[in-house]
């Protein structure tokens, strides 16, 4: 007579009981072929690699040679129980693998400028002032306006009531005499 309990439960659950109770080498044979590929697919579809896909189904497979005493039919099916073995050894896996250390930041050079510099950028703002007073009253005025009040030409146009096209001349030629006067500290 067969027990009411067996029947209700699937073919890999009464092989995993096989196991179990047994030691059933056809019975494992079994669940090893059926489960082993798709262990395999389940762990490349997580991330490992094809060598390390297979460690750890034969690995999840001996677990459940033997763990197979701790096999419980009612509390879980045969493909539950063994897929959860592979999740805790996928996990496992994860854990021991050393954490990956950022790249060492070389050291950036500072942005703060040198003493040089601030004395060669105060020599040129002096030349620039300079050659700015000689520039003709108009371009002057246009260029403050455009470069150091960083006003559109179209808002210079409006707020001196000259037409947009004069502007941009005013601010074309003074930035012509501007190169000309300073190519002397142009790099």
């Amino acid at each position: 007579m067969t027990n009411p309990v067996t029947k209700e439960i699937s073919a890999l659950s009464r092989d995993l009981i096989a196991v179990r109770d047994r030691r059933d080498r056809e019975a494992f044979g079994r669940l090893f072929d059926h489960f082993a590929p798709r262990l395999k697919a389940m762990l490349l579809r997580g991330g490992l690699r094809d060598g390390s896909a297979e460690d750890v189904v034969q690995d999840v497979m001996l677990a459940v040679w033997h763990k197979a005493a701790q096999f419980d039919p009612h509390r879980a099916d045969a493909a539950g129980w063994i897929y959860a073995i592979a999740r805790n050894r996928r996990i496992d896996l994860a854990r021991r693998k050393p954490l990956s250390q950022p790249e060492e930041m070389p050291d950036l050079p500072s942005l703060e400028p040198d003493a040089g510099q601030v004395l060669s950028l105060q020599q040129e703002a002096r030349e620039l002032a300079a050659a700015l007073s000689r520039l003709a009253p108009e371009q002057a005025d246009a260029l403050r306006a455009a470069y150091f009040d960083d006003l559109p030409q179209s808002r210079i146009s409006e707020m001196t009531g000259l037409p947009l096209g004069t502007i941009k001349s005013r601010i074309r030629l003074g930035l012509d005499r501007l190169r000309h006067e300073l190519r002397s500290i142009a790099p």
